[in-house]
C-alpha cells in the first residue's frame, strides 16, 4: 500500500505528464490517501484536467479541489459574452438540442439546465463550454430523461463490463433501483472505479449511480 508521500509523488508526476498544466500552479497535498489540490489556474478546463489527472493516481481515495479560475486580464468577459459564446457553442453542437438547454451566466460561471435523453449528451454540452474563455466554474443541472423501462439495464451494464480492458466485471456488483445504478465490490484503483461508472452512465435510461466501490489495490495480490 502506498505512502501518503508516494501518493503525493505520483499526482505531482501525473500532474507534470499533462501538456495543458504546470505543476508550478499547483499545490498537492496528501493525508490517509486523500488528495487535496490548490491553486490558482487561468481557465476552467485546467482545474478540471488537474482534478482529472489526480484521480487516475493508484491509491487515491478522494480528492478535494481547492483550485481557484483566474483568467488573464486579456481573457476576461462579462457574462453577456460567456452566455452569447455558450449558445453558440451549443447551436453547433451535433450531440445537443440546443432548444432544450438553458443557459444562465452570473460573476463568469455557467449554470446548464434543461432535459437530455443520454447522460453522454450531457456530458458533451459540459465539454463543450468548459473551454470557453473567461469561464470560471459550471454547474451542470442537466436531467437525463429516461425513455425506456430498466429492466434489461442490469445485463446491458454487465455486457460493457465484460467487454472493457479495464474493468474486471467478476469482482463488481450491479443493483437497478429505478433509473439508479448501484455499483459494488472493490476495483483495483480509481481509474478502474471511474471507468466502471462511466460504463454504467452510457446505459440508456440511467439517471443517477451511487458508486460504492471500494478501491482495494491488493485484492490481486498474489
Amino acid at each position: 500500500m502506498k505512502t501518503d508521500n508516494e501518493i503525493q509523488k505520483d499526482v505531482m508526476d501525473e500532474l507534470k505528464w499533462e501538456p495543458l498544466l504546470s505543476v508550478a500552479e499547483i499545490g498537492v497535498a496528501v493525508k490517509q490517501g486523500v488528495v487535496t489540490l490548490s491553486g490558482t489556474v487561468d481557465s476552467y478546463s485546467k482545474k478540471e484536467e488537474a482534478e482529472s489527472a489526480a484521480k487516475r493516481v493508484s491509491g487515491v481515495k478522494a480528492v478535494a479541489e481547492d483550485i481557484e479560475v483566474k483568467p488573464f486580464a486579456t481573457s476576461v468577459k462579462n457574462d453577456t459574452e460567456i452566455a452569447r459564446m455558450t449558445a453558440d457553442s451549443l447551436k453547433w453542437h451535433s450531440a445537443v438540442q440546443e432548444e432544450k438547454i438553458k443557459v444562465k451566466v452570473e460573476d463568469a460561471w455557467i449554470t446548464l439546465e434543461g432535459e437530455v435523453d443520454w447522460e453522454y449528451q450531457k456530458d458533451a454540452i459540459k465539454t463543450t463550454v468548459k473551454n470557453l474563455t473567461g469561464v470560471k466554474g459550471i454547474s451542470n443541472l442537466i436531467s437525463v430523461k429516461p425513455s425506456i423501462t430498466a429492466k434489461d439495464i442490469k445485463q446491458k451494464i454487465s455486457l460493457a463490463f465484460n467487454r472493457s480492458a479495464t474493468v474486471d466485471a467478476s469482482k463488481i456488483d450491479i443493483e437497478i433501483k429505478g433509473n439508479k445504478a448501484i455499483l459494488t465490490g472493490k476495483v483495483r484503483s480509481w481509474a478502474e472505479k471511474t471507468d466502471a461508472e462511466n460504463a454504467t452512465w452510457k446505459a440508456h435510461g440511467i439517471t443517477s449511480i451511487e458508486n460504492k466501490l471500494a478501491i482495494d489495490s491488493e485484492v490481486y495480490a498474489y
